[in-house]
């Protein structure tokens, strides 16, 4: 599961491949580590275009998940989209895309240690986007802050190509490279967006760094 990853491009390039029509983040910073429940942009659609703006990564959890809890800090990653606690996010007014310039996954060593392994589509970290899901959703994701209400959002994930598949074999994000793949999921049906939740081809991915990142890449 990806829950940590990198954005070094600012809003003019992450506007300008998404083709964004209103921005709504401000004096938006790069963000080296973004982890679960940190606030991250994604653009999403709105009644007056496409949007740039801020969610806290991490969708509400299922019912079944929260027994016994007193919290939910949320589902950062979503693969069984076929499930009902997901498919009534799956609309295009429920859909986002995730701007990110870098991933990690924690390798598995034989001395039980879990070093990071950052992936990017190449050594200078291009921008590109994660097919995710959106919503404003009440709740208390921490016990010192109670019931707050927040826009939120999760990343789709796949099996994963061979890049990735030899570090995580279980999954890697559902990743858009190019301005047709941000269209089709952001306004295409249902079943032509699902098409998209499918790995990279082999090869399409690099290993950029291990461990503590120094390049904010």
């Amino acid at each position: 599961m990806c829950n940590l990853y990198s954005l070094s491009k600012g809003q003019a390039a992450i506007n300008d491949m998404t083709r964004a029509m209103l921005d709504r983040t401000g004096n938006l910073p790069l963000l080296p580590g973004i982890f679960p429940d940190y606030s991250a942009p994604i653009v999403r659609n709105s009644d007056a275009g496409r949007e740039l703006t801020m969610a806290r990564w991490g969708m509400p959890s299922p019912v079944f998940a929260l027994k016994g809890r007193k919290t939910d800090p949320g589902i950062t990653n979503v693969r069984n989209t076929a499930s009902p606690h997901w498919r009534r996010w799956l609309g295009v007014e429920s859909r986002c895309v995730v701007p990110f310039t870098s991933f990690s996954e924690n390798e598995v060593l034989a001395d039980g240690s879990r070093p990071t392994v950052w992936f990017a589509l190449s050594e200078d970290r291009p921008l590109a986007m994660f097919a995710g899901i959106w919503t404003r959703w009440t709740s208390v994701r921490k016990v010192k802050e109670g019931e707050t209400t927040n826009d939120v959002f999760a990343f789709l994930t796949t099996e994963p190509n061979a890049e990735v598949g030899a570090i995580h074999p279980k999954a890697m994000p559902v990743i858009l490279t190019t301005q047709a793949e941000i269209d089709q999921w952001l306004t295409a049906s249902t079943a032509e967006a699902l098409k998209l939740q499918r790995p990279l081809p082999d090869g399409a991915l690099r290993i950029v760094a291990r461990g503590a990142k120094s390049d904010g890449g």
